[in-house]
């Protein structure tokens, strides 16, 4: 943990039952008469597009939408987003969705205050200025995306992950309704839920890791760990549909002033090379991640197994965190993640380049433990064979 650090939280947070309701008043605030509605035809179909479009209708907002928002977002479709939106005139952007339609509105929002194309973006504070006012409405619990300053885009030519990390990108406001989250099918709960874990357990065992996201994130884990299985079992619960929204965001808040590490610099390789879910990859890949860092900070990682369920006694801190290990596991089993081998696409010949692609991760010096490129092509295979 540090003890010298900068916390920032630029977005305002609305959070509750019906705060949809509020969608125009926010638009208001920030001064919008024409929105861009950035989603995906989940979206579409389960009717939440329709409602928001409504609420825009009954405000007497102008709007265009983008609906084609894909899985592990693509430059190509971040370019034809913006294209919509520079002819559309629009001056206020609505990200709908799960955390890829978040981050397609943030690089909307980068080209239509810069120009340009996505790539020029890419890197740390390359921003020159705020982007279009964002109002991020998540119907996923999971990415955090609406709290965060980063925006993660597929490049389609070298099949890698590329950010635009800087402040300027956060969202103006978060707009946060636990009963759009009712309608997500119980597989994209799970893997959502347990990439908002990962991002809590990372957020706490980096090595960039400070007090304030420290407490986040461990009360983060201790939601997830309660109400995720709930979600996934009955979608219908609201009390834990709640509680699992407002976990996602905390554990955002915590890793966009902290970090990720290991597993997120893998499955982002991963997703970029075969558009893997990254709420799969990540829950494929952080017990091995996590095992891999125990030894650079055993007490850490035995408070989160502890936070997992295991029971400390007169064990050893590096005993105790190799229980969460299997804990890790075994909540993956239970909320019915698949194994990477069980994927169909992962070809361990390409290993080998996952692994290098990992090492030039942004978030790779963040991670607790020093990892070759040697120490990531063992990890993937670890992973692979389960």
């Amino acid at each position: 943990m540090i003890w010298d650090f900068q916390f920032n939280l630029p977005t305002r947070i609305e959070f509750g039952n019906g705060k949809i309701k509020e969608l125009g008043r926010c638009i208001r605030e920030l001064g919008g008469t024409k929105a861009l509605v950035v989603t995906d035809q989940g979206i579409v179909k389960s009717g939440i597009l329709k409602t928001v479009t409504e609420m825009l209708e009954a405000n007497a907002v102008a709007y265009a939408v983008f609906d084609q928002v894909k899985p592990n977002p693509r430059d190509v479709d971040c370019m034809e987003a913006y294209r919509i939106a520079r002819e559309a005139g629009v001056d206020v952007l609505i990200g709908l969705g799960g955390g890829s339609s978040m981050d397609t509105a943030k690089a909307v929002g980068t080209l239509l205050t810069h120009g340009g194309q996505i790539s020029d973006w890419y890197g740390l504070n390359v921003l020159q200025e705020p982007i279009t006012p964002l109002l991020c409405i998540p119907t996923t619990a999971g990415t955090g995306s609406e709290v965060t300053f980063f925006s993660v885009i597929t490049d389609t030519e070298t099949k890698l992950k590329m950010n635009i990390l800087d402040t300027r990108l956060a969202p103006r406001i978060a707009l946060l309704d636990p009963e759009l989250t009712v309608t997500l099918p119980s597989h994209v709960t799970a893997s959502t839920g347990m990439d908002a874990l990962t991002h809590a357990i990372e957020a706490y065992t980096c090595n960039i890791s400070e007090p304030i996201t420290d407490a986040l994130a461990l009360y983060a884990i201790d939601q997830i760990v309660r109400y995720l299985p709930i979600a996934v079992a009955d979608g219908t619960n609201l009390e834990a549909r709640k509680q699992m929204l407002a976990a996602s965001l905390i554990a955002g808040i915590a890793f966009g002033n902290s970090d990720v590490g290991g597993v997120h610099c893998m499955a982002e390789a991963l997703g970029g090379l075969y558009d893997t879910p990254h709420g799969v990859a990540n829950s494929m890949l952080l017990p091995f991640v996590f095992e891999y860092n125990i030894p650079a900070d055993p007490e850490k990682h035995a408070v989160v197994a502890e936070r997992l369920g295991a029971v400390r006694g007169d064990r050893s801190a590096e005993e105790t965190a190799r229980e969460g290990v299997r804990l890790l596991k075994k909540l993956a089993e239970t909320v019915h993640i698949p194994k990477m081998k069980d994927l169909g696409n992962v070809n361990p010949d390409d290993f080998l380049y996952l692994a290098e692609a990992a090492t030039q991760n942004v978030s790779a010096p963040s991670n607790p433990r020093p990892a070759t490129k040697e120490d990531y092509l063992r990890l993937f295979r670890m992973a692979y064979e389960g």
